[in-house]
């Protein structure tokens, strides 16, 4: 499982420095991107490097994983009381609407949500500073993070598994 790091640079020189380094350590391409203020990233940084920032697809999750659960317990209970004459079938069908609800719900009220990063790092994004931000397991990350310091960067206090951030 990854677990992403976030470090701050005062500009996008600064930026691309700590990149190389997360490049040279052994970070993919695809697991390196840039968080600014909203002037900077349309004028200074390319699309492939931005991440997302609103919190769509956690929300989503979140959303299909708790009204899932709700939906098989209400489904259980709708099949153990007789007279309802519910099936397991229908227990079944009962927890999948429900989880394709919360799903659609969670997106739709996460995609106005900012994302953990940019709630966190406010105060930085909002001063100019371009924030780097690595995914990666834990060895490769021991690796990078001390090679990113020496570039320049800043490691902020944020340690989180990609798998909800």
């Amino acid at each position: 499982m990854k677990i992403r790091s976030v470090f701050s640079t005062n500009d996008l020189d600064s930026a691309r420095a700590a990149m190389d380094a997360a490049l040279q350590a052994g970070i993919p391409d695809d697991d390196i991107a840039l968080v600014a203020r909203e002037d900077i990233e349309h004028d200074q940084i390319p699309d492939h490097l931005m991440t997302g920032c609103t919190d769509f697809y956690p929300a989503a999750v979140r959303g299909m994983a708790c009204a899932g659960g709700t939906g098989v317990v209400l489904g259980l209970v709708a099949a153990a009381i007789p007279p309802l004459g519910v099936t397991l079938t229908g227990a079944g069908a009962m927890a999948l609407a429900a989880a394709a609800i919360g799903g659609w719900t969670g997106a739709l009220v996460g995609s106005e949500v900012p994302d953990v990063v940019h709630r966190r790092f406010k105060g930085e994004i909002d001063s100019g500073h371009i924030l780097v931000v690595i995914d990666g397991d834990r060895e490769l990350l021991s690796i990078a993070e001390p090679a990113i310091e020496e570039a320049g960067a800043i490691h902020l206090p944020f340690r989180a598994h990609t798998m909800l951030t």
